[in-house]
């Protein structure tokens, strides 16, 4: 939205048209998400990530990124505007769009989607705001400017931060990591360990007494030979289960097939290859009440990085019959669908 000006009340049709040939699509690979093909797949809510990149992790050729911090004030800067971004659009859309702060926001946007509505009507897609990195909380004191902003879900890091270690920078957690969460705790915080590193999510789960997710993550026991601390190893996926939270699967090819690197061709890549990571936390779980979908689309992922029976967002629909054949239930499959993170969001959002 800020990086290209992307209007996601269009179509995903629609803006493909007029971003063919840009540097957009270069850049970002063509969009899998518009309102239209929310309405089609049936995605009532999501969560709208806050995140912007360190400087210091900018490829060579990212320099067209804005969303981007040299230091706690940028972050906070560029953090804040997001989420004044998203308000902005939810209060000029709100026939399309809503901010869901508690549970009856939620309610209301599932409400209406209980209505028969003509296809031009459509229904509004909640969105639970998440920031994805913690820098743009300079101190635990600015987490009552955050929660009255409407910020209802926090991953202490993406790369390492002074919170804890991340993606590619390994580390525990720190002191000013505690600090963060034992305020975090006292508002009600989820607290979302994609992207931290496995020494500082094992010890936020013993340390974090508030909700827990594990917004978008796979699992690394079904990707060998990958040495990255991005993905889930077996014992981090069972201590989620043991604090009941969610973990949402990426339909990312990086994350399905060992040795796929963007530019790669992502023919023979399938939603079906997803299917064993949903099933791996199942089985370690013993129930489907755990997992869910964490799409990632166009915030990390462009249509050139999804498996090729993916063209927008509501081809996800596809699992459902995929899933079906692997022998989970309808009930399973409307748990993993949704119902789970409805489940987390029910328990964890303020109830007026």
């Amino acid at each position: 939205m800020l990086n290209f000006g992307r209007d996601y009340t269009r179509s995903v049709a629609e803006t493909r048209r007029i971003e063919k040939g840009s540097r957009t699509v270069e850049l970002n690979g063509d969009t899998l998400l518009g309102w239209p093909d929310y309405q089609r797949g049936q995605v009532a809510v999501v969560f709208s990530t806050l995140f912007a990149v360190p400087v210091r992790r900018l490829l060579p050729g990212e320099e067209w990124d804005t969303q981007v911090y040299a230091d706690f004030e940028q972050a906070h800067r560029v953090y804040h505007a997001q989420m004044l971004a998203y308000q902005r659009f939810a209060a000029d859309h709100p026939d399309k769009f809503r901010l869901i702060r508690s549970v009856p926001d939620l309610d209301e946007v599932l409400a209406h989607w209980q209505k028969p509505v003509s296809q031009e009507e459509g229904h509004p897609v909640g969105m639970v705001a998440l920031m994805e990195g913690a820098e743009g909380i300079r101190t635990p004191a600015e987490l009552d400017e955050w929660w009255a902003l409407g910020l209802r879900i926090i991953g202490l890091a993406w790369a390492g931060t002074r919170y804890c270690g991340g993606t590619r920078e390994p580390g525990p957690l720190t002191d000013d990591g505690r600090a963060l969460l034992a305020a975090m705790s006292d508002f009600g915080f989820s607290l979302d360990l994609s992207h931290m590193d496995e020494a500082a999510a094992l010890q936020s789960l013993d340390f974090y007494p508030g909700a827990i997710i594990a917004g978008h993550a796979n699992a690394a026991a079904l990707l060998p030979g990958v040495e990255s601390n991005r993905h889930l190893s077996d014992r981090l996926i069972q201590g989620i289960i043991a604090r009941d939270g969610v973990i949402g699967v990426v339909p990312y090819n990086l994350f399905i097939k060992p040795g796929w690197k963007k530019g790669d061709s992502r023919a023979g890549i399938l939603l079906e290859h997803l299917v064993p990571h949903i099933d791996h936390i199942c089985q370690l779980a013993g129930d489907a009440r755990h997992v869910g979908v964490g799409s990632d689309f166009d915030g990390g992922l462009g249509l050139p990085s999804v498996p090729e029976d993916v063209d927008t967002i509501a081809d996800l629909q596809k699992l459902a019959a995929l899933l079906s054949a692997r022998g989970y239930s309808d009930a399973d499959v409307a748990s993993i669908f949704g119902g789970n993170w409805l489940d987390h969001l029910r328990k964890s959002l303020p109830k007026s």
